[in-house]
């Protein structure tokens, strides 16, 4: 007989948890959220929670403590990927030059929208009726977007007409149209589209053309 999830709540190891020290607690919500987006992109968001919880290397009555509703655990996964969106932005910057960080960030984007296209079920209604939440996110990613591509720009190798809001329109939609997000076809097509914000600019490879006398 399956365990109704009210009684889940309640393993032999809640009193033990209880006395774990801050950082293992840190460490166990950390998994669960790693464990949870995997579980959405290659799943979708009804993927059962003890799943989740038993690759995640925890109990379901630990699962339940850090996110007591479904919903809980997709807006945690959801917020943990604009995260890793922005934090991501700033450390390719810091590392490669602005036109190679753009390209490693947009692929980056591509896994982001293979983990949201997985809890579009329970993720759209919470957007929808949660405003600042929804603008919160979605300001957070366009600004990240923003920051390389104004980068580029300034290095003079990617054209100047593109916002933030545009790029990831343009990804999305490129994933939203295949079948599987992480396919080839979505990174060639969005390696196309890098290829595009590279042409026309000043200081872009595409500026020269084979052939020219100047090359």
């Amino acid at each position: 007989m399956a365990v109704a999830e009210s009684e889940a709540i309640e393993p032999a190891d809640s009193v033990s948890t209880d006395r774990r020290p801050r950082a293992d607690a840190i460490r166990n919500r950390d998994l669960l959220i790693t464990a949870a987006a995997e579980a959405f992109a290659a799943r979708g968001a009804d993927v059962p929670l003890e799943d989740i919880a038993r690759s995640a290397g925890v109990g379901i009555g630990t699962l339940y403590r850090h996110f007591p509703t479904r919903e809980s655990l997709v807006e945690a996964v959801y917020r943990h990927e604009i995260d890793v969106l922005c934090e991501r932005a700033d450390q390719l910057l810091e590392s490669m030059p602005p036109e190679q960080a753009l390209a490693e960030w947009m692929q980056l984007f591509v896994v982001h929208v293979a983990t949201k296209r997985g809890m579009l079920s329970l993720l759209r209604p919470l957007l929808s009726t949660n405003p600042n939440f929804s603008d919160q996110t979605r300001g957070r990613a366009t600004a990240a977007a923003t920051k390389l591509l104004e980068a580029g720009v300034a290095a003079g190798t990617i054209r100047a007409d593109v916002d933030g809001g545009d790029l990831l329109r343009a990804v999305g939609g490129i994933c939203m149209s295949t079948d599987q997000e992480r396919s080839v076809a979505s990174e060639r097509l969005v390696g196309l589209l890098f290829d595009g914000l590279r042409h026309g600019a000043a200081g872009s490879p595409s500026a020269t053309q084979p052939g020219d006398a100047s090359a």
